[in-house]
């Protein structure tokens, strides 16, 4: 960080789930992060992303075994929506978190790839995720990044699998000592 740079001040995660109950669409979470017109095979509409300036960077990061058609965002999330019957389905993870604004773009893309394999990616899930970057009225730079996150894993064959639950035990200290 330079003399006279302004560090952030605080910083914020939010985490979420697209729901279909709630009127929400994974292809249209999509489009708004990856700034990418995408059309939705489920309901047929074209979702179209308001904003196109603040895009640096956006990657589909597949799981093992996913198949290679899936780097396309488009069939990634046209096959998680076609996938799920249920008109209360749970379609996706999401996650916003702020980044210092001080870094650079090719260590904020280095620093995020690498925390999305270690966290998501090597645990089975297929992640697609974009990193912003704008300045407010006051001058003030908010780089951040964007996540998505499939709820199922993927079957030997390439499949969607079924969605699991995961328990803890926890002991007297009620630290996690077992996942089942």
């Amino acid at each position: 960080m330079g003399k006279g740079e302004k560090t952030t001040k605080y910083a914020s995660t939010r985490f979420g789930i697209v729901q279909r109950s709630k009127g929400q669409s994974a292809i249209d979470q999509a489009s708004y992060i990856s700034r990418t017109e995408i059309k939705s095979e489920y309901d047929g509409k074209t979702y179209r992303p308001k904003y196109h300036e603040d895009l640096v960077h956006s990657e589909i990061y597949l799981a093992y075994g996913a198949p290679k058609e899936w780097e396309d965002r488009a069939a990634l999330w046209n096959s998680v929506e076609m996938n799920e019957k249920q008109k209360n389905a749970q379609l996706a993870r999401t996650m916003k978190a702020t980044l210092p604004n001080w870094w650079s773009y090719e260590l904020a893309e280095s620093c995020v790839r690498q925390y999305i394999y270690q966290n998501f990616v090597s645990k089975g899930m297929c992640a697609d995720w974009a990193i912003h970057d704008s300045v407010n009225p006051q001058g003030q730079r908010n780089l951040h990044f964007h996540l998505m996150l499939t709820l199922r894993p993927i079957d030997r064959n390439g499949k969607w699998g079924a969605k699991q639950r995961k328990e803890y035990i926890l002991d007297k200290k009620a630290s996690c000592i077992i996942q089942i």
